[in-house]
């Protein structure tokens, strides 16, 4: 039963740290490749290394997609009768409309690159590409990781009245909820911050899972821990 139970938190665990790696990689070869001047677009496209890096970044979305959509769904499992059902809903949708999102930004970035190989035959004029770009930074800095910092808020509140994961896991999980919210469109680098504290909760809800099989210290902490134990 004991390591029924771990199971869970475990592939929780294993699955943010993918989601982590998985969108660092792509956020980083798209900051790294493509201008963030977008009338820009027609110029960066016709360089093949720096096309080929954003083809891959793209190709790599679904997979880190599917990643984040099974750590939430395991954490809501995990948390279980802990779950707050108003901030349930608001983790629950904020995190599909990230992925719907993010799903519709590589779509129309791909659909850009593929439009790209047309361009010297004159199908697609520099404004058409620039156009396309925009409306994929867009999609993908304004309204994705602005719902990734609604999920964010809502993680951080759910935990913290859980005591699934450390309070200072929590409130360090408000203030990225905040920047993400307030400041995305200051730096692209900013938004890196959205799967590294993804990726911090992940190895801590790892290492905590680890100690709890092994005696050590057991898996939830805080306020509501104690029904669990019985």
């Amino acid at each position: 039963m004991v390591g029924a139970g771990l199971r869970t938190p475990r592939a929780a665990a294993v699955a943010g740290i993918l989601f982590a790696l998985l969108l660092i990689a792509c956020l980083s070869l798209i900051t790294l490749s493509a201008p963030l001047d977008p009338t820009s677009a027609g110029t960066w496209l016709t360089d093949p290394s720096r096309r080929g890096a954003v083809a891959t970044a793209l190709n790599l979305v679904p997979f880190a997609g599917i990643a984040f959509l099974w750590f939430v769904g395991v954490m809501r499992d995990r948390i279980g009768d802990r779950e707050d059902k108003f901030f349930a809903t608001v983790f629950l949708g904020s995190g599909l409309l990230f992925v719907a999102m993010l799903f519709v930004a590589a779509a129309v970035g791909a659909g850009m690159i593929d439009t790209a190989s047309l361009h010297h035959a004159g199908a697609t004029s520099p404004s058409e590409l620039a156009s396309a770009r925009e409306i994929t930074s867009i999609l993908l800095r304004v309204y994705a990781l602005r719902m990734a910092g609604v999920f964010t808020l809502s993680t951080a509140m759910i935990l913290y009245r859980s005591g699934v994961a450390p309070r200072w896991i929590s409130l360090l999980g408000f203030a990225v909820g905040l920047v993400l919210l307030v400041t995305i469109g200051l730096s692209p680098w900013v938004s890196l911050i959205f799967p590294l504290w993804i990726g911090l909760i992940s190895v801590e809800t790892l290492i905590r899972s680890i100690k709890a099989g092994a005696g050590e210290e057991p898996l939830f902490s805080g306020p509501t821990a104690a029904p669990e134990a019985q």
